[in-house]
């Protein structure tokens, strides 16, 4: 069966970087295959790391209701800067174009606790989107935006990014996460401007 979609999710590879929030992308994408493997569809569903393509990736079967239909799940083992390699590499092995990848990654200006969905639009200064824009060569690639909010004035926003999530900031995440994976199904099933709909309504801390 050809594979026709492909979800990357952003972060750093590694167990330093695990739950960073510059690492919402990964969690995300961990929780979509556990969602597979607690269907019935998929009970040992494991990323597989793969050098040639510089990723962990995964085929999903189809499962009931055909959500996981044809998506192959990906983690870049490259570092976040230049995530744009690993998935051009994926993508070209399945023959897939900018238009069938979703990316989940994290987004500075959205507060923890909200999310967002679109369809291409600007790198906001991520340097993951920064590079998938570049190595993709079109910046018009779906996205779902996981809000970890801005620093405190005058603090440093890259080392801001690369730390862990706080004690009561993962209470929030283990909100989202589940959250970002039934978005990822509404995308598929339903398409974008439903799932834009229903990410603009989420509030984790409501």
């Amino acid at each position: 069966m050809a594979v026709r979609a492909l979800i990357a999710g952003l972060g750093n590879p590694g167990p330093r970087y695990a739950t960073t929030r510059h690492n919402f992308g990964f969690l995300a994408v961990d929780a979509l295959i556990e969602r597979a493997r607690e269907l019935g569809g998929a009970p040992k569903a494991a990323l597989t790391g793969r050098k040639d393509l510089e990723a962990a990736t995964i085929s999903l079967p189809v499962l009931p209701g055909g959500a996981f239909a044809q998506f192959v799940c990906v983690k870049p083992l490259t570092f976040m800067n230049v995530s744009g390699r690993a998935v051009r590499a994926v993508m070209d092995f399945y023959d897939l174009t900018p238009a069938d990848v979703l990316v989940i990654h994290d987004e500075l200006d959205l507060p923890l606790g909200r999310m967002r969905a679109k369809r291409g639009g600007g790198n906001a200064g991520h340097n993951g989107l920064k590079s998938l824009t570049q190595d993709l060569g079109s910046p018009d690639f779906a996205r779902l935006r996981l809000g970890i909010g801005r620093p405190e004035p005058g603090r440093d926003v890259a080392g801001y990014v690369l730390e862990p999530f706080r004690g009561e900031e993962m209470a929030v995440v283990r909100k989202v996460v589940p959250a970002a994976v039934d978005l990822v199904l509404t995308y598929f099933e339903d398409g974008l401007d439903v799932a834009m709909r229903k990410a603009g309504g989420f509030d984790a801390t409501a």
